[in-house]
């Protein structure tokens, strides 16, 4: 579905990625794990339009989406929910599910859709009427999910969707993030939570300084000695 080859970009005089290559099947959750600085993000921030790359190719679906401004990439099926979250604070929270809806003309399906965002997240559904900015960070990351989900993507990127939340919200996070692959939606994962991210992916890469280092598995991964040593506290 998705196949990134030989990837280089970066921010300025620093190149973040050098040489990134790695396949997404149709159907997966595949995770990219390492260190903060590893390049993580920014190959998500490719994938998406935000950062051109200086070399290589991104396909999608046997489609060269390279370079491609990010409406592109959406229109495509690719939905980004950022690190951070990012929602709009001063924008109520059925606002903010409208927007991730903005490319779709089907008015049913769009109505269908939002019953089930507020299905999988009733707290959204409580506080529709509510500025997002004023939700607590697991409301915001639930919301966040939720409007990339209302673009109905054939791929999500998720961006350290457990960053700064409660053990408790991270593991529902977790439930939410495989709910959607197993039905039916490929998933790109950027975790921090290294371990977590293994158990919960079909398929996993090992990013260190811009390269991939290790790929497999995620079982494959948590065995492995270097990423036991590096990333799982032995």
């Amino acid at each position: 579905m998705l196949e990134i080859r030989d990837l280089v970009c970066g921010y300025g005089h620093v190149t973040a990625l050098k040489g990134l290559s790695i396949r997404v099947e149709a159907g997966q959750l595949v995770a990219l794990v390492g260190a903060n600085g590893a390049g993580k993000s920014t190959t998500l921030r490719a994938i998406s339009g935000l950062v051109p790359p200086r070399s290589g190719t991104i396909t999608f679906e046997g489609r060269d989406i390279t370079g491609a401004e990010p409406r592109r990439v959406l229109g495509h099926g690719i939905a980004h929910c950022p690190e951070g979250r990012r929602v709009f604070p001063q924008m109520s929270v059925a606002e903010n599910l409208a927007l991730g809806a903005y490319r779709r003309r089907d008015g049913a399906g769009i109505a269908a859709d939002l019953a089930h965002v507020y299905g999988e997240f009733p707290r959204l559904a409580e506080r529709r009427h509510q500025a997002a900015g004023t939700l607590s960070g697991g409301e915001q990351q639930m919301l966040a999910i939720g409007r990339a989900l209302m673009s109905r993507p054939k791929l999500v990127l998720f961006d350290e969707p457990s960053l700064g939340l409660a053990p408790n919200i991270v593991e529902r996070m977790f439930s939410v993030i495989r709910t959607i692959c197993d039905a039916g939606t490929t998933v790109l994962l950027v975790e921090q939570n290294a371990f977590a991210a293994l158990e919960l992916c079909d398929h996993a890469y090992l990013l260190e300084t811009g390269r991939i280092v290790r790929a497999g598995s995620g079982a494959a991964l948590i065995a492995d000695p270097h990423v036991r040593e590096a990333y799982l506290g032995g």
